[in-house]
């Protein structure tokens, strides 16, 4: 991390919030099927309503999914529209053009969204000129998620409702909503404690570590 942000100096770089509905989650057979994006200023707010694309995949991808799969994207609806959907490369084509309008700098933004290492290993695959456009680093809800069902599980517990019913860009929102519910009640508002409450912390950290 660069000495700027030690220094106390926000980073203010956006967020490009990606959630990938595929066949399955085996990248040596399964597909992107649906990719939505919506990108977010670093307080998360959305500068735009976003994109939602359907993508058709091959009859290989379709053949290869497996029940659970195939009964949640019935249940979604989202089976039924994919034969009107793009190619995959048109759509990585819209996607990148997309961000780049929102995020014109390449290696800035970082990619966001719940669990989205998985959505990450699709995109390499699939749209690898997206990912190389974003920064190496993700930032993950599911980290605080985790974290807050380990340490405060009343906090997990009482989180925000999920409505996005398995389709992209519902599932985007979710997590937005999900991230802004733990900045909300997990992390301190404004500036946070003071530099010398942050310095003897950092040093009392120091002094009580178990691997000395």
């Amino acid at each position: 991390m660069g000495d700027e942000y030690r220094m106390g100096n926000k980073k203010t770089d956006p967020m490009v919030w990606i959630d990938c509905e595929m066949t399955g989650l085996d990248l040596h057979v399964d597909e992107l099927i649906e990719v939505a994006v919506i990108v977010t200023d670093a307080e998360l707010n959305p500068l735009d309503s976003g994109i939602d694309l359907l993508i058709k995949p091959s009859a290989t991808a379709m053949n290869h999914m497996g029940e659970f799969v195939r009964e949640m994207h019935t249940k979604s609806g989202l089976l039924a529209k994919l034969d009107t959907g793009l190619s995959v490369e048109e759509a990585g084509r819209q996607v990148l053009e997309y961000v780049k309008r929102l995020v014109p700098e390449p290696g800035k933004a970082q990619l966001a969204g719940n669990s989205v290492h998985s959505d990450k290993a699709f995109l390499a695959k699939q749209m690898p000129e997206l990912i190389n456009w974003l920064h190496y680093r993700i930032i993950d809800v599911s980290t605080l998620k985790e974290l807050a069902m380990r340490w405060y599980p009343k906090v997990y517990g009482l989180a925000p409702e999920k409505t996005g019913n398995h389709r992209a860009l519902g599932d985007i929102i979710d997590s937005l909503n999900e991230l802004r519910y733990y900045r909300s009640v997990l992390l301190p508002a404004g500036e946070g404690p003071s530099t010398e409450e942050l310095q003897s912390a950092a040093a009392r950290i120091l002094q009580t570590s178990p691997f000395k």
